[in-house]
């Protein structure tokens, strides 16, 4: 068996040759790039980011992660963290734990599963945001698919005045005020905040159900059904026939 050494063909061993290497790391000689490494973030870099985690009532972002934990710019923070998280969650799913790390209004958040809900309710009594009325939700549900929206667009779509509603949508931090309309008035336009996407649960409001989710609308259905009755003869279209 020939040795592994003298296997291979010697370069030859030009003046030049050093001036066919790459000039920046990362590519080849024939200036095609070279794929990064994967994030192998260390069991360290792993428990740091837990404790962090474990340690917030509000979701972190990315950038804050990397600021506290003093991560190099190479491989790319964000590409670690989600490594790190990823690695966390299939050890709390292996051990059985209740909670799971996700990805809550564009940062990290633990969160407890919601099979357990019933339980953490019992032990705290319901959340100050859980006791929204129905006109609270539905006002909220307005904002969050049309937004943004002024107070006007909610009252035409409800049929009824919400000034109070907006009030106290306000004061629990569901909703902010945007900014204001290019029209008569200038009246202020609502959006939704990262503490609805928080309480929702949801990383952005791109991950808000479809509306084709909900199915037919009573009033759509209403419509719909008028649209297909056969026209009677005191329609007007039926009298200049």
């Amino acid at each position: 068996m020939t040795d592994a050494a003298t296997a291979l063909p010697e370069a030859p061993s030009t003046p030049d040759a050093t001036e066919n290497q790459p000039s920046k790391a990362g590519r080849s000689r024939r200036g095609r790039t070279v794929p990064a490494p994967a994030p192998d973030p260390s069991a360290e870099v792993v428990e740091s980011i837990e404790a962090v985690l474990l340690a917030s009532d509000r979701p972190i972002p990315d950038a804050r992660i990397a600021a506290v934990l003093e991560l190099p710019e190479q491989p790319a923070p964000a590409s670690v963290i989600e490594v790190a998280v990823d690695r966390l969650n299939a050890d709390f799913e292996r051990t059985g734990r209740v909670f799971r790390i996700r990805r809550v209004a564009g940062g990290w958040r633990v969160l407890i599963q919601p099979r357990h809900a019933d339980v953490l309710e019992r032990l705290k009594g319901q959340r100050n945001q859980a006791k929204l009325t129905p006109a609270a939700l539905e006002t909220l549900a307005i904002i969050a698919y049309r937004q943004p929206i002024v107070r006007a667009q909610i009252e035409a779509i409800r049929g009824v005045a919400c000034g109070e509603v907006l009030r106290g949508l306000l004061d629990r931090r569901l909703v902010r005020i945007v900014g204001r309309a290019e029209e008569l008035g200038r009246p202020m336009l609502y959006g939704t905040t990262k503490e609805f996407l928080s309480i929702f649960g949801l990383a952005s409001l791109s991950d808000l159900p479809q509306r084709r989710e909900f199915g037919e609308s009573p009033s759509e259905s209403t419509s719909r059904k008028r649209s297909e009755e056969p026209p009677t003869a005191s329609d007007p279209a039926v009298e200049s026939i």
